[in-house]
C-alpha cells in the first residue's frame, strides 16, 4: 500500500461537523478545488474515508518515494 494520494477538495466544509473540518485542515485541504499529494499510509486511508463525501482522490503507484 505504498504510493501517493492525490487529495482534491470538491465540496465545501460549510455546514459541516467540526471533525470533518479538522481532518480536511490536518490533510493540507482549505479552500475548494485544491489539491494536495499525501503518502498512503493507514492513518491517511482513515482520513480520506472520513471525509469521503468531500474529496475526490486519485492514486499514484509509481510516484513512491
Amino acid at each position: 500500500m505504498s504510493g501517493v494520494l492525490k487529495v482534491t477538495l470538491v465540496k465545501s466544509m460549510i455546514g459541516r461537523p467540526e471533525k470533518h473540518r479538522r481532518v480536511l485542515r490536518g490533510m493540507g485541504l482549505t479552500k475548494l478545488n485544491r489539491t494536495v499529494e499525501l503518502i498512503d499510509t493507514p492513518s491517511t486511508r482513515g482520513m480520506v474515508n472520513t471525509v469521503s463525501h468531500l474529496v475526490k482522490v486519485e492514486e499514484n503507484i509509481d510516484e513512491a518515494k
